[in-house]
């Protein structure tokens, strides 16, 4: 994918929908495709993050490893979700893992680029955070939902 595709993929993508164009532009210049095949893990828990992800085809799990016994899915995310906010975060550790669940093509962002600018230019580090903070509520959320669907004791309400 040549960076002008990527850029018309991105004007065109929900998440990155009214961002000015120079603040496109960089994030354009930021971003390549790449392949993930089934059964990879693109990050793990606890591990440096310095980007993150958008879903283009395939099928990503969020997860949260268990110490014994298999990873707890928290999310399956699908064509255009994003994936990853911990880079934009300090320690800038993940917070999940990501598994493909099937053979998948991702746009992935240098986040190291990208929070450099956030610091030149805060403006363009607000109009991230406003749009990442949406993204790390809501999987958050499904975290806690799908924990608490997991932890049910007897006798608790």
């Amino acid at each position: 994918m040549t960076e002008q595709s990527i850029g018309d993929y991105l004007s065109n993508h929900e998440f990155f929908a009214g961002l000015n164009a120079d603040f496109m532009a960089f994030l354009t210049s930021t971003a390549s495709e790449i392949q993930a095949e089934q059964g990879d893990v693109l990050f793990q828990q606890g591990t440096n993050a310095q980007q993150f992800y958008v879903l283009r085809h395939g099928e990503i799990a969020v997860q949260v490893p268990a110490m014994l016994g298999p990873a707890l899915r928290i999310q399956t995310l699908r064509e255009n979700q994003l994936l990853g906010w911990s880079w934009l975060i300090p320690p800038y550790r993940w917070n999940f893992q990501a598994l493909a669940l099937e053979d998948s093509v991702l746009l992935k962002f240098d986040g190291s680029l990208i929070l450099a600018h956030c610091e030149e230019d805060p403006k363009f580090g607000y109009e991230l955070i406003k749009r990442f903070a949406g993204l790390m509520s809501e999987r958050l959320d499904a975290a806690r939902q799908k924990m608490m669907d997991q932890w049910d004791p007897p006798g608790f309400a």
